[in-house]
This record gives structure tokens, sequence and C-alpha cells, in this order.
């Protein structure tokens, strides 16, 4: 099987030649293999596309440039379309529409524009080019422009919005309404562009609940996650969607189910039980993730990676199966992501 083929099989619950692997869900840079690509060098089974970044970011880039070094920020591209937004991590909470009061003053509220050709200008090539070479290709909207929740949060300031959505239900109706729009607008382009795994996520769950009750989340998001998967799907009916959510979100899988979600992610074994879930939803959901806690890919052995990919295929796989580590890996050692590698072709079949 092309790598491609490996993940379509998996993903659609199919036995595949063996268990296909990535390193999150997001394309990922790792200077500690140099120049090397880490989908050659650890033999990767899916590329990722992306939007283009805003332009005119000069400012902001000279301030990342300015950050000492032992500071952390993340992802350079997701940090421009905070930018973008006039949304400011540091701000602690504070959202740029927090003091909005009515509606009539969100709707003067001017969005990013994110339909100009130039934010996905060569989108449609880049797909072609994974495609070329045998991977499997996943794209996700920008950080704010596909995801409902966490966007709200950071516009409204995360407690300001959980109480739009308690005593100002309009409001947050009104918000989520031009957010989907805008979410709808990129799944379209992404289906357009070829890619075979729409990346939807929203972090709505802590690491032991979700942080909105399940009947407040199938008010306010499944029909909205529902109207995007099926237009979507309009374009390209093959199309595999994926959703993503930290902590444990294991009451929202029926839903997720029902309004035509494939796969789950990262699905964290500190927070959610695979091999319940595998029981229960093998028949309709796939996994993506399920490898680690955040303290074993940071400060484990390669001896305890290799462990606990063993425990993760002989568990949950063959079919149904994505292998990736279930946290961010922007601390963890090179020697840990190389025994997760060989460990996931080593061990099956």
């Amino acid at each position: 099987m092309t790598p491609r083929e490996r993940v379509v099989a998996a993903l659609n619950r199919e036995k595949p030649d063996r268990i296909p692997k990535a390193l999150g869900f997001f394309s990922q840079s790792l200077p500690a293999i140099g120049n090397k690509a880490p989908e050659d060098h650890f033999h990767l089974d899916v590329g990722f596309v992306e939007f283009n970044p805003p332009a005119d970011q000069d400012r902001f880039l000279e301030y990342l440039d300015r950050l000492p070094a032992d500071i952390h920020v993340g992802n350079y591209t997701q940090l421009q379309t905070y930018h973008e937004w006039d949304y400011h991590p540091e701000h602690q909470g504070q959202g740029p529409l927090e003091s909005i009061q009515s509606i009539e003053e969100l709707a003067d509220h001017i969005f990013p524009d994110l339909t100009h050709p130039s934010r996905y200008r060569g989108l449609t090539r880049e797909v072609a080019r994974w495609h070329h070479k045998g991977l499997a290709v996943a794209g996700a909207p920008p950080h704010l422009g596909g995801q409902l929740f966490e966007t709200a949060c950071r516009l409204r300031g995360f407690n300001t919005f959980l109480l739009d959505m308690l005593v100002n239900r309009k409001l947050a109706h009104y918000l989520l309404d031009q957010l989907t729009a805008i979410m709808i607008h990129n799944t379209l382009i992404l289906a357009r562009a070829g890619i075979d795994i729409l990346l939807l996520d929203d972090d709505v769950a802590s690491p032991v609940q979700l942080m909105i009750s399940p009947d407040m989340w199938r008010e306010y998001y499944k029909p909205r996650l529902a109207d995007a998967i099926r237009i979507a799907r309009e374009e390209a009916p093959e199309l595999l969607v994926f959703y993503h959510c930290d902590g444990n979100f294991t009451r929202l899988l029926p839903d997720l189910v029902e309004i035509g979600v494939n796969v789950i992610n990262p699905v964290q074994p500190d927070c959610m039980d695979a091999a319940a879930i595998k029981q229960e939803f093998g028949d309709r959901l796939s996994l993506w993730g399920t490898v680690g806690t955040a303290m074993l890919w940071d400060y484990g052995t390669p001896r305890q990676i290799r462990a606990e990919v063993r425990r993760r295929i002989d568990t949950l796989g063959p079919a149904g199966l994505l292998l990736a580590p279930a946290y961010d890996i922007d601390f963890t050692p090179v020697e840990n992501l190389r025994a997760f590698a060989d460990a996931v072709e080593e061990g099956y079949p």
C-alpha cells in the first residue's frame, strides 16, 4: 500500500498493511533533525496543507523575533492569525470584542477577510505535491476562522462568552453564525483543493470533563458543525472528517458520529479510555493519536515509548487506528520520536 492508501483504509476501518502514523495533526517543525522533512525522516503517512498567513505582518514577526530564546510561543502561522483577529494571548483572557453589549454593535464589527485568493493560493498544488509523493493529505481551516467555541472565547474573553451562552443567548448565536460562515467558506476551499481528511478542532473539554454541558454543545455547536460537514461532503463525498478536542470529550461521541465525524483525536490516554471507545464505537469511529502522556513524551525513555506504542497496537489495532502522539511534541527528545516511528513500523503485522 502507498501511505495514502494505508491511511484511507485505516480511517475507513479497514485492515491496512501496517498501522499508519503521524506526529500530530498539523505540520511539524523539528530543528533537531536538521533540514530533513519530518515526513521523510520518520516515514510518516500524512502530509498537511494550511492556508497562507495574512500579509503585512512585519511588525508582528519583529515582535516574535525579539522574544528571548527561552520563551516558547508556539506555531508562527497560528500566532499570525491571532494577530490578524486582534487577539493577544498575553492580555490574560481579554478579548477584542469583550466590550460589545448588543447584536447591533457586533454587526458593525468587521471580521478579517479570509476570502482573498492570496490566503489559499497554491493550496491545490500543495495537495497535488503530497499526493505525488504517495501521502494522504489533511488540511485544516485557519486556527481562527475554523473553530467556533475557541474563537468566540478568544474574541469575547472566556468568562464573558460563557456568560453569553447562558444569559445573552441571541448575541452568542449571532457571533457563532458569523464564525460558522467563515468556517464553511474555508472548509469548502479545502474540499475543492482535493484533501483526503478535513481537520476540524475545538477544545471544549478539560482533562476530566466537558467545559460546557452536552446540551449546551448540542444547542450551539452540533448543528453548525453538521452544516459544515454536510456542505464539505457535497463538494467531496469521500472526504474523511476528523475532530480534535483535547481532554475528555467522551460524552460527545454519539453526537459526533451522528453528524458525520469519522475520526477523533487525540484520545489522550490520561483523559479518555481508548479501548472502551474502540469497543463501543469501533464500527463507526477511527482513532488518531492515543500514544503517550505529556510527561512520557518529554521525560520518558525510548524504551518506554516503544512499550506504549506496543500497548496501543495490541489493544486498538489494526483497523480504525492511526498512531500519533496524544500531546504536542515541542519539547520531546528526538530519540523518543525515532523510537515511536520505529515501533509503529515494527509492531504490525
